[in-house]
């Protein structure tokens, strides 16, 4: 497994047994502390000992023993949190595995994820969880989580083995990938799981529609000679799922949203306040449109397909108004030879843990156009909450699950700073404002540039 310079010692796998780390203490000086609940910077020293915020404030003084840091100019801030990856694994390791993922996470300043099921086997049963779980347990740095599938195999025919799954820990249920296309099923399994307080997240989509959801069906898909699917086949099953989940009484989450009318319909049933829906935007569909795809550039390719850039206004709004509860990559990576191939052919989808926090700082907020704030809410805090995990706020107390970000400096994606096996990115090669200099979790320095 990879691994990366650190200055107190490296976290093995014991992490899922909650053990504290045996560190020496960290001092870290002169930060601007982030806060999900205000846009202002807390400008401090940071004391940190056993895993935990020990003392913040003015000229802290450091026990003896204690390593110091000059943080000066950087931002201290809770570490992400993605709740929409997939790792592969089993099934796909050549794309990526656990252990990969886990560290492509690590170099993005995440410091928990959850996988989507659709490996082969697909995520379907308790013995599929607990083997997953297992391997992370033995490679991961960091915690992964798992969510299950709704039906056998994704094929949308019959109930998977839900309750055992649940034994295990899984509270999210996601055929990801696919729609579940009957609404019987579907409504079925609301009822059913939604009394042992699991929740379901939609891939939304109408495969009829869709087509071979290359691109968006707009002036581009017309350019190119190539067939588009239209927003309303996300839009249909967006209003359909929300419909079925007020009908069971159970907890909906939207998945990657990539259209205005999507974001608006979500929030019509969020301001009804009869029935639990939460929503996801991923930071390609606030970034790019089907315009970037050029000559057939397949890094631009993914599903739901780029839009266009009224879709990504409107959905930058979403994001800070809260329309959208929380930012995930729906990191999908696949090999430069799948990648390679024509357009059509090409494998939808992006790889992002590395790059997300970085680009959003990059396009949005060294640009004034979002806060802090807003993007530790959406990208740390929330997440968390919706799988049912404590924040992790730079407070006294709290446990030091943190990153320290430069926002002076700037990251190179080349070859040989990504951890993941993956290179389908547009920002390969490309160098954007920021870089996250420190990664933490329970005090142990993770990564340390």
């Amino acid at each position: 497994m990879p691994q990366h310079k650190s200055g107190l010692f490296h976290r093995g796998p014991e992490w899922h047994e909650g053990a504290m780390p045996d560190a020496a203490p960290l001092l870290l000086k002169n930060v601007r502390i982030v806060s999900a609940d205000s846009p202002d910077f807390r400008k401090a020293d940071v004391l940190i000992d056993g895993g935990v915020y020990k003392e913040i404030g003015s000229e802290v003084t450091a026990p003896e023993g204690t390593r110091v840091i000059d943080g000066k100019g950087r931002l201290l801030m809770p570490a992400m949190f993605d709740a929409h990856v997939h790792f592969r694994e089993p099934g796909g390791e050549a794309k990526e595995d656990i252990a990969s993922g886990s560290e492509a996470a690590i170099n993005g300043g995440i410091t928990g994820v959850v996988m989507m099921p659709n490996t082969t086997p697909s995520i379907d049963s308790g013995a599929v969880v607990k083997m997953v779980l297992d391997k992370a347990k033995q490679v991961s740095r960091i915690p992964v989580y798992t969510s299950g599938c709704v039906t056998k195999g994704r094929e949308g025919k019959e109930l998977a083995a839900i309750d055992a799954m649940r034994s295990l820990g899984v509270t999210m249920l996601t055929d990801d990938g696919d729609s579940t296309n009957d609404a019987a099923v579907l409504f079925r399994a609301m009822q059913y799981a939604g009394e042992f307080g699991m929740f379901f997240a939609s891939h939304c989509e109408v495969p009829e529609l869709a087509g071979p959801r290359a691109l968006n069906d707009g002036p581009m898909a017309y350019k190119l000679g190539i067939k588009g699917s239209p927003a309303c086949a996300e839009e249909i099953i967006i209003d359909r799922d929300i419909r079925l989940a007020h009908a069971a009484g159970a907890h909906i989450h939207i998945q990657h949203v990539s259209s205005k009318l999507g974001m608006e319909t979500i929030a019509w049933w969020k301001a009804r306040g009869d029935v639990k829906v939460t929503a996801e935007v991923s930071p390609h569909h606030l970034m790019f449109t089907d315009e970037d795809i050029g000559d057939y550039d397949t890094h631009y390719k993914m599903n739901p397909p780029l839009r266009t850039r009224a879709d990504n206004e409107a959905l930058l709004e979403g994001l800070k108004s809260g329309v959208f509860d929380l930012l995930a990559t729906d990191h999908a990576p696949h090999t430069p030879f799948e990648k390679a191939q024509d357009f059509t052919a090409a494998p939808n989808g992006i790889t992002g843990l590395e790059t997300a926090l970085i680009s959003m700082f990059d396009r949005f907020v060294a640009r004034g156009e979002l806060g802090w704030d807003v993007l530790v809410k959406r990208y740390s805090a929330e997440p968390r909450v919706m799988m049912g995990l404590p924040p992790v706020p730079v407070e006294v107390g709290s446990t030091a699950e943190f990153l320290l970000f430069d926002p002076e400096g700037e990251t190179s994606f080349s070859v040989d700073y990504m951890k993941s096996k993956a290179r389908n990115t547009p920002f390969l090669d490309k160098t954007l404002k920021g870089r996250i200099d420190l990664v933490a979790l329970a005090g142990e320095l993770l990564l340390e540039r």
